[in-house]
């Protein structure tokens, strides 16, 4: 990996050290370029003919994320936003009142939400796994309650947003193909850094977006529907002319792939900046990413905690590019303020986004460091410099 390329290819790095890549990532100049070079061609053919001429390449969009996820491009769908495909995943879902969905503590919030949402309206049940004493699900234990519970969704979050910790989602979705229940995967903030095989994964639902480590732009996610959940029948709520055709006055008939879960309009100038990162971080390699984004965050893990009045709390046998900590004599609005005065780019999590795993920890929220691969040593050592101070 050329990090001096990388680097080169990044207008950011030359400005900032970034270190919050798990809220959005600097995107590379060919992303950028992507996304000007069509917008010019808007304004200069008009949005439509722009479209059309530019069709083969918007489709390259999901070829890309196919070669990535190991499945077909008609099993990708392209939305606004990890939320949003997440939403349209849950919304085709037929809960009645009884249904169970499973999932855990460590879910993002607006999932958790969601969740509630749909007990609010529909009267379906939540349990919520605990993680054990190494950090994570025990998934013997987990497998167990798919097998006793039969429950109508079983839902995971891969890497949770205020954590390092890394789910291990194969061994869930194993027992979910065994059972046939329907499992849906929060992929957002493991996109880009780490290997996504829905086949291996087994779900039937995988959502996620492109501005964290993925490089991409701002106001684009995707999702993956397996050809079995087509196969049934699922659709979202609500459909349009893009996700189904008008066949006769009180007839529809849904799209046959993915496309189903899309809408007519898109920011077809974004689509194509998506497209380049994806396949900017296929020419890497994620594997190569995984490796030096491990690289980064074990030296940042251990210097940090040599650090007097620093407390890491990430738990988990694996770990990836989120590091998450405390001061005992400084809030995360310090910290982070602090880092901010010194050019350092870096997240707040607070309590709000991880409220049972925080109040379990005993911390009102934590400071997110999440360095990618493009990041180097000098740049953590500057972090490390500057919460080294002592009041």
């Amino acid at each position: 990996m050329d990090i001096l390329k990388l680097r080169s290819d990044t207008p950011g790095c030359s400005h900032k050290n970034h270190l919050n890549n798990a809220g959005a990532a600097l995107m590379p100049k060919p992303v950028l370029d992507a996304i000007h070079e069509h917008l010019e061609l808007e304004a200069l053919a008009g949005g439509y003919e722009a479209h059309k001429q530019k069709t083969s390449e918007i489709q390259g969009a999901y070829h890309a994320l196919a070669r990535y996820l190991n499945c077909t491009p008609g099993e990708i769908a392209l939305t606004s936003s990890a939320t949003d495909a997440y939403s349209r995943a849950l919304s085709s879902i037929p809960f009645s009142e009884g249904d169970l969905i499973l999932t855990t503590e460590s879910d993002y919030a607006s999932n958790h939400i969601a969740f509630l949402s749909m007990k609010k309206r529909f009267s379906v049940r939540i349990e919520r796994f605990a993680n054990d004493e190494r950090g994570q699900l025990d998934t013997g234990a987990f497998n167990l309650a798919i097998a006793k519970l039969h429950p109508k969704l079983v839902a995971i979050t891969h890497v949770p947003t205020n954590s390092g910790l890394v789910q291990p989602i194969a061994a869930i979705g194993q027992e979910c193909r065994k059972h046939d229940v329907l499992y849906l995967v929060d992929a957002c903030q493991a996109a880009g850094q780490l290997p996504l095989d829905v086949q291996a994964i087994g779900c039937d639902f995988l959502t996620a977006t492109f501005r964290k480590f993925m490089r991409g732009p701002r106001g684009m996610g995707f999702m993956y529907v397996a050809d079995r959940a087509l196969q049934k029948g699922l659709e979202p709520l609500f459909l349009d002319m893009r996700g189904a055709d008008w066949v006769g006055a009180e007839r529809y008939q849904p799209n046959p792939t993915a496309r189903r879960f899309e809408d007519w309009e898109f920011p077809y100038a974004l689509v194509l900046g998506a497209k380049v990162a994806t396949e900017y971080m296929l020419a890497i390699g994620i594997e190569q990413i995984a490796a030096r984004n491990r690289e980064l965050c074990t030296y940042l893990r251990e210097k940090l905690s040599g650090i007097n009045g620093i407390s890491l709390l990430d738990k988990g046998p694996e770990l990836c590019s989120i590091v998450t900590l405390v001061h005992r004599d400084h809030s995360a609005e310090a910290l982070q303020e602090r880092l901010n005065d010194r050019n350092i780019n870096c997240g707040v999590s607070s309590r709000q986004v991880a409220l049972i795993d925080f109040d379990k920890k005993g911390v009102p929220g934590a400071l997110r460091l999440s360095p990618h691969y493009y990041n180097t040593i000098e740049e953590l050592d500057e972090v490390v410099i500057a919460l080294s101070y002592q009041t």
